[in-house]
């Protein structure tokens, strides 16, 4: 199927999921991450109606984004390294992936210099995956006070990506963890945070019912990444003189 059938397909299974939890799917945000794909099949997913973007790596992004139509919404999806929060800064209206109060100060300090206050979202390793970076929660439950003291970054919610498995149903309970340690973030905070960014391709109905505000798509809208297809991007080299 193309892009079209493939978000109609994933529009109906995102309104499925919201009806067996008795949630409005206006309270989901779909988010196509575009990692490997072109500028064309971004413009063709905004044809379509998608507005917001997710990038994993800052130099993809930095070349895509200037080719790409000029109104969507772009954040930052995958592992951040220190010496690139400038231009992470810089290219992303937020931030889902602050994984360490160094990071957050770094991006703090970035932004500061930009003047500008940076969205974020604290990314949580709810499994324990020695494979993915994140919070373990009880460090985040400990640092937290410190993130929201930051003067630059403001934080929305937390992000995880669950382990992989064929059978969604098995990480259910990973998702139900990471909506109770918002509580307890929330309880910190003393407000409710507005965003739970969980679920992907192969389990984002268990995430909406269990609570997630924001879906990351990739996959099931674009299809296997690494296919030899005309939309797959391969950045391109730039010149000066």
């Amino acid at each position: 199927m193309g892009l079209a059938e493939n978000l109609e397909t994933v529009r109906s299974r995102m309104t499925a999921a919201c009806a067996r939890a008795g949630r409005s799917v206006a309270d989901v945000t779909l988010m196509a991450v575009t990692k490997g794909q072109s500028p064309e099949s971004v413009a063709q997913a905004a044809d379509l109606g998608l507005t917001l973007f997710g990038e994993n790596r800052v130099q993809e992004a930095k070349i895509k984004i200037g080719q790409c139509p000029r109104q969507l919404h772009w954040q930052m999806i995958g592992h951040l390294q220190s010496n690139k929060c400038r231009d992470a800064v810089h290219f992303f209206e937020m931030i889902q992936s602050v994984d360490s109060l160094e990071l957050a100060r770094e991006l703090d300090n970035a932004a500061a210099k930009a003047a500008k206050r940076t969205p974020v979202l604290l990314e949580v390793n709810m499994a324990g995956e020695a494979t993915k970076f994140g919070y373990k929660p009880e460090i985040l439950l400990e640092e937290l006070p410190a993130l929201n003291s930051l003067n630059r970054l403001e934080i929305h919610g937390l992000m995880a990506i669950a382990p992989w498995t064929a059978e969604p149903e098995r990480v259910r309970p990973v998702f139900r963890a990471l909506r109770e340690l918002k509580r307890r973030c929330d309880d910190v905070l003393g407000a409710p945070m507005a965003h739970l960014s969980m679920g992907m391709s192969g389990d984002f109905e268990v995430a909406i019912e269990e609570g997630s505000t924001l879906i990351r798509i990739g996959t099931a809208l674009f299809g296997p990444r690494g296919s030899k297809s005309p939309q797959h991007f391969e950045p391109k080299h730039l010149t000066t003189g």
